[in-house]
């Protein structure tokens, strides 16, 4: 593999990471590769140089903070998806185009088209695993889950930077899950749902 083939192959991966990463844990990731930047292990496209700011940086941290408490709450972590349905769809959007250059052109509008569209489907996985598990009353799968999804977006953050091609294979099997998975589950929250409704009453003849 040529310099010029394993650069685009970097660029891609960074792209689709920073996509799905960012519906699962926005704020992590964001602090991850500004501090990466910041010190030096990370060398950032220019269309992502600002998240390498002290300000960026700061402001992920006390997000991320805030994120970190709130994912590990049962009810609360779906009070917090809600939320960032509007937050992290367009961020991620705009980070896998920033991974792609610094000056709006047809392969920046590509990337964030399918950034988008990545971290709409991570996102929703996301938001439809934890509703169907927040419908058990008892809380340490809830806070299982939310360190699972910690360790996994770091250790994506890690095969994404020093092994692309492993990373894009696993958010292919990703996808393909996704895929399946997010119409049985959301279809699973209504049916449990319509079960928890009180049965009406009979109208009087």
């Amino acid at each position: 593999m040529t310099a010029n083939e394993w650069a685009v192959l970097q660029s891609v991966a960074l792209a689709s990471l920073l996509a799905w990463a960012s519906g699962v844990r926005l704020y992590l990731v964001v602090f991850a590769m500004g501090l990466g930047g910041y010190f030096g292990y990370i060398e950032l496209p220019p269309g992502l140089k600002v998240l390498q700011h002290p300000w960026v940086i700061g402001a992920a941290g006390v997000m991320l903070a805030m994120e970190f408490l709130a994912d590990k709450v049962q009810g609360l972590d779906s009070v917090w998806d809600a939320i960032h349905t509007f937050i992290r769809i367009p961020a991620g959007a705009l980070l896998a185009a920033g991974a792609t250059g610094d000056t709006l052109n047809a392969l920046t509008v590509a990337a964030g088209l399918l950034g988008g569209t990545i971290t709409a489907g991570t996102h929703f996985t996301k938001a439809g695993g934890r509703a169907l598990i927040n419908l058990s009353p008892e809380p340490f799968t809830n806070a299982a889950a939310s360190f699972t999804e910690d360790a996994v977006v770091l250790a994506a953050i890690w095969f994404a930077l020093h092994y692309p091609i492993v990373f894009l294979i696993l958010l292919v099997i990703f996808v393909v899950f996704m895929i399946w998975f997010i119409p049985k589950v959301w279809r699973a929250i209504a049916a449990l749902v319509r079960r928890m409704r009180p049965p009406t009453a009979p109208e009087a003849t």
